[in-house]
């Protein structure tokens, strides 16, 4: 079955998502794999034999000096644009920190895009996504007609560290995800990873705010909540959103793992692509 992934990450040495001693250490702890470093043109050639078309996820680069944060953008759309079949686009995640240099940053790559850009928003080291602070990247996104990704639930970033890292929780609470919905109408937006401990909250958010899309990227869906298998196949079925959260993933495990859960075809065939399909569609970003 072809798959469109909606959150993935680079498995290049300059991409990867976890960048320092501790942090793949975190990736061998929580995720239970080991990081394996490819080249633009091996890991786009992977996405290929395994079917999938994927959009990749940039957060890292959040962190970085603007200069260095403008050279890894412009690298991603180069990429994206060798590998048009492979790539489809990329999550920008920007720190409203960084104040005016920041939004004119996005801007700047809202004209550059070549397929598919949306921006990420994950309270890890962040503010929370209700914060003021985004205002003008939600403005510039319903301007540009980009979809936000505003991430909730637990994190394995900080997991086990003393303070965990400095990372807390509660700003990827469900409640965030609400306020923006509410303030911003007109914004598109998807939610992302499973809710957990506050998964009951968010798919109450959903059913109240339907318009929003959900990924569950990051956790292997034998691992979700009774309450969130239970509305994946019902109330859920044409929201949800595969992501399959490469490297920390391969996609073979992933597909035998969804399978393994017993969903009926029609529900699968929804997860793996044909939601991602509508969603593109709606954004009017080609994904054949």
């Amino acid at each position: 079955m072809s798959i469109i992934d909606v959150h993935s990450h680079w498995g290049t040495r300059q991409g990867y998502p976890l960048q320092t001693e501790a942090e793949i250490a975190q990736q061998r702890a929580t995720w239970n794999s080991e990081p394996t470093y490819h080249t633009e043109a091996e890991m786009a050639q992977y996405f290929r034999d395994s079917n999938v078309k994927v959009i990749l996820d940039y957060g890292f680069t959040k962190f970085r000096p603007l200069e260095e944060m403008r050279k890894l953008h412009d690298h991603a759309f180069e990429t994206e644009r060798a590998h048009r079949d492979a790539i489809l686009g990329h999550w920008i995640h920007i720190d409203p920190k960084m104040g005016a240099d920041g939004v004119r940053e996005f801007r700047r790559c809202i004209d550059r895009k070549i397929g598919f850009l949306g921006f990420g928003v994950s309270g890890s080291l962040s503010p929370p996504p209700s914060d003021p602070g985004y205002d003008p990247y939600y403005r510039l996104c319903i301007e540009a007609g980009l979809p936000v990704l505003i991430f909730v639930g637990t994190t394995g970033l900080g997991a086990g560290l003393p303070g965990g890292a400095g990372v807390i929780l509660d700003h990827c609470h469900p409640r965030h995800l609400d306020l923006v919905a509410a303030h911003y109408p007109e914004l598109k937006i998807v939610a992302a990873r499973p809710g957990w401990p506050w998964q009951t909250e968010t798919i109450a958010v959903l059913m109240h705010k339907r318009s929003i899309w959900y990924e569950l990227h990051g956790w292997s869906p034998k691992y979700h909540s009774p309450e969130l298998k239970h509305e994946i196949p019902r109330r859920l079925k044409d929201r949800i959103l595969f992501a399959a959260d490469y490297p920390l993933f391969t996609y073979d495990r992933m597909v035998r793992d969804w399978r393994a859960e017993g969903y009926p075809e029609d529900v699968l065939e929804r997860v793996f692509h044909r939601n991602a399909e509508r969603f593109l569609d709606e954004l009017g970003v080609p994904w054949t």
